[in-house]
């Protein structure tokens, strides 16, 4: 039968499978490798929309096409495999974005063979991230996918390749180990011993540990995201990193932060995320303008687009932190919509430093005149980042701003600040971006090289790839939506039902309040950064 097929095992196994064929394929110069490779790039995307159109059913919110497998009896640890609107249109993200990286990897001529032996088999630990449903089985897929990415930077990177692959790995690493603490406090917590992460979240646990499990996932997750503090590896890491390594950082890794804090910390730890909430929401303002900030003093254009990532990844936060289905819509579509913008402004960037071999922008200047199909493409996917109407990036970010507003957890002056000090990000941002066009591609032209060539028609259909599905979810967003947003309404429910009393104000308002059994709990809730209004939790 066909529904009895273990599609989702097919899914990751596929590239893997193809990555083992590599070091015996019969080469000479690279070209079989790389024709190969993403020939089983495509390949693999086909069968996730194969697979997607014919078994998934966006109408059904829960998971689909479960497998579940014992693999380690001995630790518990079973393969276990789902998807629901949270991860399908993510692992679509990865399939598109990882097939046209190694499309944009064509000129690779060091080692090709372990280039896109890597390259597949980042592929595969990728979208494994994704659809686990053990939460042991994920912390190993997610150190497995950092093996590849540390790889790729240190050997095909920049000339401080090695300074930002041993950065990347050792934030990425050591943040990791409290995925594993804080699975194995969930699991061990009560009569059964079990990983599965819906198991986990039907537990009850007591407020003190759902806080601390919270707090480790919030610290792991957030140096992915990444989330200020912990967010310094990554414009190292663009900046030496090779351009489709920079694709897959930005297109695909930094959404796996946004996509597991809606899945663990959201869904499966909820009574600790009324707590944490108003702490995302605040860290999501930092973000937006800190990124914004820090990108105007930088003169390396790969990591002003790396602080320009960091920027737009908060509002990833602020959606999270909402409580409301449009708000958690909205975080969802500016993790895609920004997954396809980076992605095609750091092959773009990649383009131009392969004619003028420099980042940096005041030598750049005045490439317009030799590069004009290059530039319209450049200056195209910086208004889709800039949020201009028409746009994916306009969508997610007024959804996101919508949900926060039409919350009813937060206060009035709440709300209000954290929407006043985005907008000022967003204010900010236009003006970063149009001074990097302007000292990319206007004035002099730098004497240091020769006129660049234009883009060829290969990085051409890279870019129009990338930018065609930006226009079409600005134009219908629905074309995004409609595969994720029964689940999003059923975790704002689930959400929501962590707040024990509604409480409706003559004005108009509504309004959530705390009712709190314990002294501990009411010690909790009045904490700085948790507003007035804000819902405490009843032990």
């Amino acid at each position: 039968m066909i529904s009895e097929f273990p599609w989702l095992t097919a899914i990751i196994a596929f590239p893997l499978i193809a990555a083992l064929a590599i070091p015996v394929l019969p080469d000479t110069d690279g070209k079989n490798v790389r024709l190969y490779a993403l020939g089983t790039g495509i390949s693999e995307l086909c069968l996730i929309i194969f697979t997607f159109a014919t078994q998934y059913d966006t109408n059904n919110p829960s998971l689909q096409l479960v497998e579940r497998y014992s693999w380690i009896p001995q630790l518990g640890l079973n393969w276990s495999l789902g998807v629901d609107g949270l991860s399908m249109p993510l692992v679509v993200l990865t399939g598109f974005v990882t097939t046209l990286a190694t499309f944009a990897a064509w000129n690779i001529k060091i080692k090709p063979r372990l280039f896109y032996s890597l390259m597949l088999v980042m592929y595969s630990a990728q979208i494994a991230v994704f659809l686990a449903q053990d939460l042991l089985m994920f912390f190993m897929l997610w150190e497995l996918e950092l093996v590849p990415v540390y790889l790729i930077i240190s050997i095909w990177g920049g000339a401080q390749r090695f300074y930002a692959a041993t950065k990347f790995i050792l934030y990425t690493a050591l943040a990791s180990i409290f995925i594993l603490l804080s699975a194995l406090a969930l699991a061990f917590y009560g009569d059964t011993v079990t990983f599965d992460i819906t198991a986990l979240g039907l537990k009850e646990y007591p407020i003190g540990l759902e806080l601390l499990a919270y707090a480790g996932l919030l610290i792991a997750f957030g140096v992915k995201l990444p989330i200020f503090p912990f967010h310094t590896w990554l414009p190292d890491a663009h900046g030496e990193a090779p351009a489709p390594g920079s694709m897959i950082l930005a297109g695909v890794l930094l959404k796996m932060g946004g996509y597991a804090l809606i899945r663990l910390n959201a869904e499966m730890l909820p009574h600790a995320h009324v707590y944490f909430a108003p702490v995302l929401a605040v860290l999501g303002v930092v973000n937006i303008i800190y990124g914004a900030l820090a990108a105007f003093s930088q003169d390396n254009l790969k990591r002003r687009l790396a602080y320009s990532s960091i920027s737009h990844m908060g509002f990833v936060l602020i959606g999270i932190s909402s409580f409301t289905a449009l708000g958690i819509n909205g975080a969802m579509l500016q993790m895609i919509s920004h997954g396809g913008i980076a992605a095609v402004l750091f092959f773009l960037a990649g383009t131009i430093y392969d004619r003028t071999h420099t980042l940096s922008m005041d030598k750049m200047g005045g490439i317009a005149k030799s590069m004009p199909t290059t530039f319209a493409l450049f200056t195209f996917a910086s208004m889709a980042s800039l949020a201009l109407p028409g746009m994916s990036g306009f969508v997610s970010e007024l959804t996101i701003f919508l949900g926060l507003t039409t919350s009813d957890i937060y206060s009035n002056s709440f709300k209000l600040i954290i929407v006043f000090l985005a907008a000022v990000g967003l204010l900010i941002t236009p003006i970063y971006l149009l001074s990097m066009l302007r000292r990319v591609f206007f004035g002099t032209q730098s004497e240091a090289f020769a006129p660049p060539s234009d883009a060829q028609p290969r990085e051409l259909a890279i870019a129009l790839c990338l930018l065609v599905p930006i226009i079409g979810i600005g134009l219908y967003p629905k074309l995004a939506t409609q595969t994720y947003d029964r689940t999003t309404v059923t975790v704002a429910a689930h959400l929501r039902e962590a707040l024990p009393i509604t409480v409706a104000a003559e004005s108009g308002e509504t309004s959530l309040y705390a009712q709190l059994a314990s002294d501990r709990a009411q010690a909790a809730i009045v904490a700085p950064l948790i507003p007035s209004k804000l819902v405490g939790i009843a032990n």
